[in-house]
């Protein structure tokens, strides 16, 4: 049973929702059934590929003040951390188009949401800057790719359509923001849900396929 996330890597929501559905997965005795994939989005596609603050690319992009987005960054810093997650207000940003090549090369591997997730949370935690292309690799290597070729990856433009392919299948299905989330192709959740809601998203869609089974 597959769950699609589009996810972004340096939205705070999709951190934080991966983490809620991981743990409503884990909550179940049958969690081998369901196999979460991945899926490409850019929250920001025209951000620029050399890193800035936080601050600075929200002022860019949606005006306002540093204060603001601090206070904003500190809102969900404490709600992060509430729920045993490290959340760091020294990120960068930049664009991510290249980091969602890397996961698709590595999900050639099967190993696309591991890498995914290890970057976000690493990010998150302040420990890594994912557009580093070393940095990248060392991660890569960590999980059992090969660094060499995430390097390579980045210097070409491998994997650019699979990218912009989940992007497109995305907005046709009406995804307008991440974390989106669909379960099975059979219910969708807009946004970073409790782990009560997933849990019941992933009940629902067992009971549907279940009663698809039946009619068959």
């Amino acid at each position: 049973m597959v769950i699609e996330v589009w996810a972004d890597l340096g939205c705070p929501w999709c951190y934080v929702g991966k983490h809620r559905l991981e743990k409503a997965i884990a909550g179940r005795p049958d969690a081998d059934r369901f196999v979460v994939t991945l899926r490409s989005f850019e929250l920001n596609p025209d951000a620029p590929r050399t890193p800035e603050t936080i601050e600075s690319a929200f002022i860019r992009s949606h005006g306002g003040n540093a204060e603001a987005v601090l206070t904003a960054e500190r809102r969900i810093q404490a709600l992060a951390q509430r729920e045993g997650l490290p959340f760091s207000l020294d990120r960068l940003n930049a664009n991510t188009f290249d980091f969602h090549r890397v996961v698709h090369y590595a999900d050639q591997a099967g190993k696309g949401l591991e890498l995914f997730s290890l970057v976000q949370d690493r990010f998150f935690a302040g420990e890594i800057n994912p557009f580093d292309p070393d940095a990248l690799a060392q991660v890569a290597e960590e999980i059992g790719l090969s660094g060499q070729r995430v390097r390579q990856v980045l210097a070409t433009a491998e994997y650019a359509d699979s990218v912009r392919d989940d992007i497109q299948e995305g907005r046709d299905l009406g995804v307008q923001g991440v974390p989106f989330t669909a379960f099975d192709r059979r219910f969708a959740a807009s946004g970073a849900q409790s782990v009560e809601v997933y849990a019941q998203a992933l009940e629902q869609t067992v009971e549907a396929a279940a009663a698809d089974s039946a009619a068959e």
